[in-house]
């Protein structure tokens, strides 16, 4: 049989047809999805290594439970694909994280087998804790059958606090909860901390049944073996009460470029062939966010020893892999434990040391009460890098970095910058280390290359970039979207307007000559990679409004709501984040006399 008839076979893939399946049939099968998820997600990127590890086991949880009556819970979200190819989704593959397409997590409106999107890790449990309850609590009616409620976590994800309080809750309750421990000993890089310890002695263990935690324990069992796994999976689902099933995988498996990619097992991914794994290359001009914070805290450290990294399982995601190896004993990674990595980075500061804490965007908000009074309160000198800010692309609303702006802006002594290029984000960077409060940076993944050397070393709050200081409009734009505005005011000066400029490099707080320089425009306009609440234009309007300025102020951002996948400038695009919506923008609002 070819790979092509293998292919063909997957499209009408159905739950049944698995469960049926022989050995021989599931080997072909298994061949089948690992290259139909290799060259899908080579087209378009995602996450591949964690994928290819979970073949066998979602081979195996779905011929042992009856999804969707039993419940599977994914955590986290990204290992689902298995799980969306058995369940009918097979023929949309090749959709995946396209707009319009197949999400590349779990999705309530895609499918009755996913019941939850979650994409942050560590959540699987709690859900799990109230399905079983509300299970358990239900009238059972006459030959009501008992519903199991399954959740796939791997070692990574059970770092998280939050995944430790729900296990602590599902035991002392005795709910009926499968814990599948999908242990491939990593999260993006190798699994930290003295859990990954207690999991690596299980993991080198024979198979066994014991009491662990107050619960029974089963494994380790290897999960690329389809037979063994569905053996201990059906002595837990015949269980009462909680169970660990240990499963013990490899990232990556069947694919040798991810076999054999030591950083992360090609963890996520973006275009690449094939054939050879090799990523396909990035566009011009363009430079890689990580590689700059990456050199930029090696001078720092270099420089000042109090300099250190707290990352929360984010150290190669961020680009720090070469920091960790020139300074290994200045970076702490602790985990997917954002709200321990913050208040840690809070009682660094407390000891004298300058904490720099890598995260990304969409993370920061699980530690926002740890921001806002461990540091905070404190007026603590924590520096904080946000990549990933911003309109993100295929990995959809919940990976979407639309909130951090918000978010700082309501601690008090906080400030947040934003590059516009990667030499921007170099200056940025020094001067966020040298201040006395927390600080953020935010940037997106890929930054244009900008000229190493133009400008200042160093950019302190809360100094802008001006272009102009009277006219008809002025445009204030963070970020990339100074390039927009860019576009947007040659646009606007062809239809004879006299347009300024300002790049807000610190959209938090505001440039002092803001209120002196709009007075002297007809309109102000904000365009902002970030959601329209909370953002650079309500700063902007409560700034006016404060000084009592009364000049008009549209603003360009994303409106609130859930942004879905897509691309990032299709998206942009949806959201009046390019040049001909802005310009439009500004010309009705000045025709419709509102300047």
């Amino acid at each position: 049989m070819t790979a092509a008839d293998l292919e063909l076979d997957l499209g009408g893939l159905t739950v049944a047809e698995l469960r049926a399946a022989g050995p021989q049939r599931l080997g072909e099968l298994a061949r089948a999805t690992r290259d139909l998820v290799v060259r899908s997600v080579a087209a378009r990127g995602g996450h591949l290594g964690p994928n290819l590890g979970v073949v066998e086991l979602t081979f195996a949880l779905h011929r042992v439970f009856d999804s969707p009556e039993d419940v599977l819970l994914w955590d986290t979200g990204h290992q689902s694909y298995i799980h969306k190819i058995v369940t009918g989704r097979a023929e949309r593959f090749a959709s995946l994280r396209t707009r319009g397409g197949l999400s590349g997590y779990p999705c309530r409106t895609e499918s009755d087998h996913d019941w939850v999107e979650n994409s942050h890790a560590g959540t699987s449990l709690s859900y799990a804790a109230g399905l079983a309850t509300a299970f358990r609590l239900a009238p059972a009616g006459a030959g009501a059958r008992r519903r199991r409620v399954v959740a796939v976590i791997g070692d990574g994800a059970l770092t998280a606090g939050m995944a430790m309080e729900a296990l602590n809750d599902i035991v002392d309750r005795g709910l009926d909860v499968v814990v599948v421990l999908n242990d491939n000993a990593r999260s993006y890089a190798p699994t930290t901390g003295a859990v990954a310890r207690l999991l690596a002695e299980l993991r080198g263990g024979r198979e066994r049944s014991a009491d662990v935690l107050g619960c029974r324990y089963l494994g380790p069992v290897d999960g690329h073996d389809v037979a063994a796994t569905e053996r201990v999976l059906g002595a837990a689902r015949d269980t009462t009460g909680p169970v660990i099933v240990h499963v013990v995988t490899r990232k990556g498996e069947g694919y040798a470029p991810a076999e054999q990619d030591q950083v992360d097992h090609l963890h996520g991914v973006g275009p690449f062939d094939a054939a050879t794994g090799v990523a396909a290359a990035g566009p011009a001009g363009r430079r890689s966010a990580g590689d700059v914070l990456n050199e930029t805290l090696c001078e720092l450290a270099a420089a000042d020893e109090r300099v250190v990294v707290v990352a929360a399982a984010m150290t190669s995601a961020s680009g720090l892999d070469p920091f960790t190896r020139r300074f290994p004993g200045r970076i702490l990674d602790v985990g997917i434990a954002e709200q321990h990595a913050v208040t840690l980075a809070a009682g660094l500061a407390m000891a004298g040391m300058r904490p720099v804490v890598a995260i990304h965007a969409t993370f920061l908000g699980r530690a926002f009460d740890q921001l806002l009074f461990d540091v905070g309160l404190h007026e603590l000198p924590v520096v904080f890098v946000a990549d990933r800010a911003g309109i993100t692309g295929g990995d959809g609303p919940s990976h979407h970095g639309l909130l951090d702006v918000a978010l700082l802006r309501h601690v008090p002594g906080a400030a947040v910058a934003t590059p516009s290029d990667a030499a921007e984000m170099a200056a940025l960077l020094r001067a966020a280390v040298e201040r006395p409060g927390p600080t953020l940076v935010r940037y997106h993944r890929n930054l244009p290359e900008g000229r190493p050397g133009a400008g200042p070393r160093v950019l302190p709050a809360p100094h802008w970039a001006w272009d102009g200081t009277a006219g008809d409009v002025l445009l204030v734009a963070a970020g990339e979207m100074t390039a927009v505005s860019a576009a947007a005011a040659e646009r606007l000066a062809g239809a004879g307007l006299r347009v300024s400029r300002a790049g807000a490099r610190w959209l938090h707080p505001v440039d002092d000559r803001l209120t002196e320089v709009a007075a002297a425009h007809r309109l102000v306009v904000t365009v902002e990679d970030h959601c329209r609440a909370g953002g650079l234009g309500t700063a902007v309007l409560e700034a006016l409004s404060d000084a009592g300025v009364h000049v008009p102020v549209v603003r360009c951002g994303v409106p609130v709501g859930y942004l879905p996948h897509g691309d990032v400038a299709s998206l942009r695009a949806s959201t009046g984040l390019d040049p001909e919506a802005v310009t439009a923008r500004v010309l009705a609002a000045l025709d419709g006399g509102r300047a």
